[in-house]
């Protein structure tokens, strides 16, 4: 390390140090802001939180930042664009955050943040605010240190990303100018374990409906009707059960034209992130797991496709019992797709399948929810390169290049429209309740985020 180079990292860790419970101060107030996008009741929390978000941003130093309406929630944009001749990196993040269901299952209040064990306890810890603030705060501290930044940086921060951003994509789209950038850096990903960072290199894309089962015109006295009618309750487990074989394939027609045939380095890159098995077991309290058969679970959860069923509703709910033949059930199912697996092309054959195993008496409704396209980046490009040094300098230990079994859907986007890198450069880690009770964030990632993020521009 040059000399100069160990200077500026000296001082950026000494001001983390120095500002570091300003941060997280401030990190608390973003995170008892209820922004949950996929309820009504909470818009004008989400409004508030993106409000919040162009405070933060214009306290950073950032210029013309604005608070743009949507047909849905607020896209929060700012940027600095002095450093002639340098790279632009467009931070890409989101605001919203899930519903806090099951409340029952929070040890503390999910929108009364904590801090127990080094890690702070709040709805958005790590999904996203958490790791979105570590850019604007990084940026704060190279503005205060220098009046300036080493590069040229554009936020775009939306409210919608927990809703499958239905406006960003457009947004996107109409404002390609605007937006032109060297590379998108997004920090919504996770290490592969505690002190092992990972700068994910694939996304399987995302398909998400609803099947409703309808049969009678009303619910029956299961006395007088039962055994002489269809029951949409056993007529959508049929249909569900269906969907698979045995073995963890999916039984859908055409559902796997798109996916590619596993290489032997595509294998050899999935098994060099660590991995468990019977840790996984034992802290998933699971006897054993599941899964397509002939591949390992990294291959499952990463780089195979899946149909799940989500959640299932129908009948009587209440308390005791009513002895009825109900007239109508419904199931959220989800998929994850890979390669050049398409959406709609598949939603197309679900609805084949769904026509040609229809149950007697049965019609089935199926309701589109959510798209998106895979997507797979080179993990040799050099911005992903610079990315994993800056991670290296901080961690002494180079980053894993994982394939990510989950989806973020805008990436895509991103990347095809703005023709950019895209550089999932994640500070969370797998064990921290993501969309489950008790979410979390390790203030050890959020302060060595601040260090890296510093770093990574500089090193740009």
């Amino acid at each position: 390390m040059r000399a100069h180079e160990y200077k500026e990292v000296t001082k950026v860790k000494e001001a983390i140090k120095l500002h570091k419970d300003q941060f997280i101060e401030e990190l608390k107030h973003y995170l008892s802001i209820p922004s949950i996008s996929s309820l009504s009741q909470h818009k004008e929390d989400v409004k508030k939180a993106a409000d919040w978000t162009a405070g933060a941003l214009k306290e950073a130093g950032m210029e013309n930042v604005e608070v743009i309406p949507t047909e849905g929630h607020p896209i929060v944009y700012a940027d600095w664009l002095h450093a002639e001749g340098k790279p632009t990196v467009l931070v890409y993040g989101h605001y919203d955050v899930q519903p806090e269901d099951p409340l029952d299952l929070w040890e503390t209040p999910p929108f009364e943040p904590v801090i127990r064990d080094g890690k702070i306890f709040a709805r958005g810890a790590t999904d996203d605010k958490g790791q979105l603030f570590i850019h604007i705060k990084a940026v704060d501290l190279l503005m205060k240190e220098k009046s300036e930044l080493p590069v040229n940086v554009k936020f775009v921060i939306e409210g919608e990303e927990e809703i499958a951003s239905p406006n960003l994509g457009p947004f996107i789209q109409e404002n390609e100018e605007r937006l032109a950038c060297d590379a998108v850096v997004i920090s919504d990903t996770s290490f592969s374990e505690k002190g092992q960072p990972a700068i994910c290199t694939s996304l399987r894309g995302a398909l998400a409906m609803e099947m409703t089962v309808t049969t009678a015109n009303s619910d029956l006295h299961s006395g007088t009707y039962g055994g002489g009618v269809p029951n949409s309750i056993h007529a959508l487990i049929q249909l569900l059960d269906s969907l698979h074989e045995e073995n963890g394939r999916i039984a859908v027609d055409g559902f796997y034209k798109g996916v590619p045939e596993p290489t032997e380095a595509l294998r050899k890159e999935v098994a060099e992130v660590p991995f468990n098995e019977e840790r996984t077991k034992q802290e998933l309290e699971l006897d054993e797991l599941f899964g397509e058969e002939g591949f390992t679970f990294q291959e499952r959860v990463g780089i195979r496709p899946t149909l799940e069923i989500n959640g299932i509703t129908g009948g009587f709910q209440g308390e005791g019992l009513k002895t009825i033949v109900p007239k109508e059930a419904s199931a959220k199912i989800s998929c994850r797709l890979v390669g050049e697996q398409d959406p709609q092309a598949i939603f197309e054959a679900i609805q084949r399948h769904v026509a040609n195993n229809r149950p007697v008496g049965a019609k089935v409704g199926l309701h589109q929810y959510i798209k998106a396209d895979p997507v797979a980046i080179d993990s040799k490009n050099p911005y992903i390169q610079k990315a994993a040094d800056a991670f290296e300098s901080v961690y002494d230990v180079r980053p894993h290049f994982p394939k990510e079994g989950g989806s973020i859907p805008i990436v895509e986007v991103f990347g095809r429209v703005l023709d950019a890198p895209v550089v999932l450069m994640g500070f969370g880690l797998p064990t921290e309740n993501l969309h489950a009770p008790n979410e979390h964030f390790h203030l050890e990632n959020f302060t060595k985020g601040i260090e890296t993020v510093c770093k990574y521009l500089q090193e740009l």
